[in-house]
């Protein structure tokens, strides 16, 4: 590769790197809470192509995880975020319930450990 190429892509990685000492935990928090969401949404059936895209073992991990993040970072941002953030773990646990064959008891769905029951 030439040097001016080197270069190029040198300021393009820059340029894509954001410092993260410049980031607010809220904020890695929340990204990171929203890409958990985006991806159960798909593999529980919400998505474009149900047919091919759902997989509710892999939507199980997914609420989990997120349930796990929110309920522990909860207190520890603001109550505008948490409760957007409850919103779409609940609204992802209900999804889950209704894309299941054979739906787990109220209470053993993914993420209620975490949470408490999902009605």
């Amino acid at each position: 590769m030439s040097d001016a190429h080197d270069h190029a892509y040198e300021d393009a990685a820059t340029a894509a790197t954001r410092d993260i000492a410049d980031v607010a935990a809220v904020e890695v928090i929340t990204t990171t809470a929203v890409h958990l969401m985006s991806a159960a949404a798909v593999k529980t059936g919400l998505a474009d192509d149900p047919d091919t895209q759902t997989d509710l073992d892999e939507a199980r991990k997914l609420i989990n995880a997120l349930a796990g993040l929110v309920t522990a970072s909860a207190p520890d941002i603001s109550d505008m975020h948490a409760r957007s953030l409850r919103d779409g773990l609940r609204s992802l646990q209900l999804a889950f319930r209704e894309a299941s064959p054979f739906p787990d008891p109220i209470g053993e769905g993914p993420g209620e450990k975490w949470t408490g029951p999902v009605t």
